[in-house]
C-alpha cells in the first residue's frame, strides 16, 4: 500500500489550458437544456464504452475491477475503460484532451489544488442537480468548495487523505518526551532531538505543503478573495508569525537541505544501514506513509515489505498540535472527480458517478487506506489510532486558495521559492511582501 504522490504542473500549460477551454464551458452540451447534470434521465442512455482517467496508482486494482464490474451489471451493453495517467503529466494531458470531444475522457480525477483551474474555465460538467443524490452536504465540504464556481457543483471529492507526525517513539521516550501538546512545544522537542546525524524533525526547506500547516495554526491564509479578486495574504501577521516560527523549527529541527523538495520522509524514519539510528527522529507525512515505514517483514508473495508500524514501542503517530493545543489545520491530499464538459456519454459519466459515491465503493474507499468522500463512511477507515488520527486530522484540514490561477502558483514553483529563501534565513517580513506582490497577479490569471 505505498503511496507516493508527486503533481507537477507549469505555468504554459495553464495558460494553454485556460485558452484551450474558454469554449468549453457546461453550457455547451447537447444533453439537457442548460447542460447540466441530468439527476435522473426518463430514458436508458445509449449503450457506449466511456473512459475514466485515473491518477497515479491510489486507486487499488480490487476498486478499479469493482468500478468496471458494477458499471456493466447497471448499464447492459455499455463498458467502462479506466486508464491511468501520472500526476507530473495530469494537467498537460487534461489540457489536451478536454477540449476535443472526439479524445476527452468522460470522467476524470484530478487533484484537489487542481480543481479551480478547471472549474473556472468550464471545463467540467455542472453536476448540481446530482449534488443531493451523490451525498450533498455529508460530502467534504473542503473539496466541494474548490469545485465549485458560484452556487454549482462541478468536481466533486474523491478521497482524502490527512497528513501528521510520525515518529520514533524509542527515540523520543529515551530523550525523556513525549507527544506534545502545542505546537510550541513541538518545536522545543524536536530541536532538543537533533544530532549532527539525525534530524529531529525532516522537512525539506521547499517543502511548502507540509510547512503551510504553520500558517494555519497562527490564523493565517495563502490568499484571500476581495470582491471578485483573489489577493495573496503572506504578509498578514498571522502568516508572518507562522513562517517565522516553521523557520525556527526547520533551523532547529531539520538536516534536510534547504532545496529539499518532495522528499521520501518515510525512509528517514526507518533504520539506517548496518544499525545506525535512523535519519529522523520525525516526520510530517500523509497517512498511508504508514505502509512505507516500520521493520521489515515477509509479505503475502513472499517479499519483504515494511510492516506498517506493527512494533508500536518503536513507532508512533501525533496529530500536529495547535497553537493553544489540540489539532493545527494541515493541508489536505486528497482529489476531486469531474465529469468532462466535452463527454458524449454524460449521462452514463454521470452513472458512473452514482456507482462512486454509493455506500458499497465509500466503504471501499476506507477499507483501503483512502478518506470516504462522504463523511458517513469514515468509519470504514478503521478504529485504530491510524483511522482515528486520519479523521481528527483531516476535520481541521485546510486546501489551498479555490483561485482561478492557484495552478500557475504551484507550476511556477513560487512557494517553492519562497520556502527555500526562509529556510535559508531570509527576512519573513520582507519575503512576505516580495511574494505577495508576485502571486497576486497569477492568482487572478495574468
Amino acid at each position: 500500500m505505498k503511496r507516493n504522490r508527486l503533481v507537477v504542473t507549469s505555468v504554459a500549460s495553464t495558460i494553454t489550458l485556460t485558452m484551450a477551454l474558454a469554449a468549453c464551458s457546461s453550457s455547451d452540451s447537447d444533453d439537457t437544456a442548460d447542460g447540466s447534470a441530468s439527476s435522473g434521465a426518463s430514458s436508458t442512455p445509449e449503450a457506449a464504452d466511456i473512459t475514466l482517467w485515473l491518477a497515479g496508482g491510489d486507486t487499488p486494482d480490487e476498486l478499479r475491477d469493482y468500478l468496471k464490474t458494477e458499471f456493466a451489471k447497471e448499464n447492459p451493453g455499455s463498458t467502462l475503460t479506466i486508464e491511468q495517467q501520472e500526476w507530473p503529466d495530469l494537467v498537460t494531458s487534461l489540457t489536451t484532451a478536454l477540449p476535443d470531444a472526439n479524445n476527452t475522457p468522460d470522467v476524470v480525477e484530478v487533484g484537489n489544488t487542481q480543481s479551480p483551474t478547471f472549474t473556472t474555465v468550464g471545463a467540467f460538467r455542472d453536476l448540481t442537480p446530482l449534488y443531493d443524490e451523490l451525498g450533498g452536504d455529508k460530502l467534504l465540504q473542503s473539496f466541494v468548495d474548490v469545485g465549485k464556481v458560484g452556487d454549482k457543483n462541478y468536481a466533486l471529492p474523491y478521497y482524502f487523505g490527512s497528513r501528521y507526525m510520525f515518529y520514533r517513539a524509542d527515540i523520543w521516550k529515551k530523550a525523556g518526551l513525549t507527544a506534545p501538546k502545542t505546537l510550541a512545544e513541538f518545536g522545543d522537542d524536536v530541536k532538543k532531538l537533533k544530532t549532527d546525524k539525525q534530524s529531529g524533525f525532516a522537512i525539506g526547506g521547499q517543502d511548502w505543503r507540509n510547512g503551510i500547516s504553520w500558517i494555519f495554526a497562527n490564523g493565517g491564509d495563502l490568499a484571500k478573495q476581495d470582491g471578485d479578486q483573489w489577493v495573496s495574504t503572506l504578509s498578514d501577521p498571522k502568516s508572518v508569525k507562522g513562517l517565522e516560527q516553521w523557520q525556527d523549527v526547520y533551523e532547529g529541527a531539520s538536516n534536510a537541505p534547504a532545496t529539499g523538495k518532495d522528499l521520501a520522509y518515510w525512509d528517514f524514519l526507518n533504520d539506517g544501514v548496518d544499525g545506525e539510528a535512523p535519519e529522523a527522529a520525525t516526520i510530517m507525512a500523509p497517512g498511508w506513509a504508514r505502509w512505507s515505514i516500520g521493520d521489515m517483514t515477509k509479505g503475502d508473495d513472499g517479499k519483504e515489505v515494511r510492516d506498517g508500524m506493527a512494533d508500536d514501542s518503536k513507532f508512533d503517530i501525533f496529530g500536529l498540535p495547535g497553537v493553544d493545543g489540540g489539532l493545527a489545520p494541515v493541508f489536505a491530499g486528497g482529489s476531486n472527480i469531474a465529469v468532462s464538459a466535452k463527454s458524449q456519454h454524460p449521462e452514463l459519466a454521470e452513472n458512473l458517478l452514482k456507482i462512486v459515491f454509493s455506500p458499497e465503493y465509500q466503504q471501499m474507499l476506507g477499507k483501503n487506506g483512502l478518506g470516504p468522500a462522504n463523511t458517513d463512511y469514515v468509519s470504514s477507515l478503521g478504529d485504530d489510532k491510524f483511522a482515528k488520527t486520519t479523521i481528527d486530522t483531516a476535520k481541521v484540514s485546510k486546501l489551498t486558495p479555490a483561485a482561478p490561477g492557484w495552478a500557475s502558483v504551484e507550476g511556477a514553483n513560487v512557494l517553492e521559492e519562497l520556502f527555500q529563501k526562509i529556510a535559508e534565513g531570509g527576512d519573513v517580513t520582507q519575503l512576505a511582501k516580495t511574494y505577495d506582490a508576485k502571486i497576486t497577479p497569477m492568482l487572478n490569471g495574468k
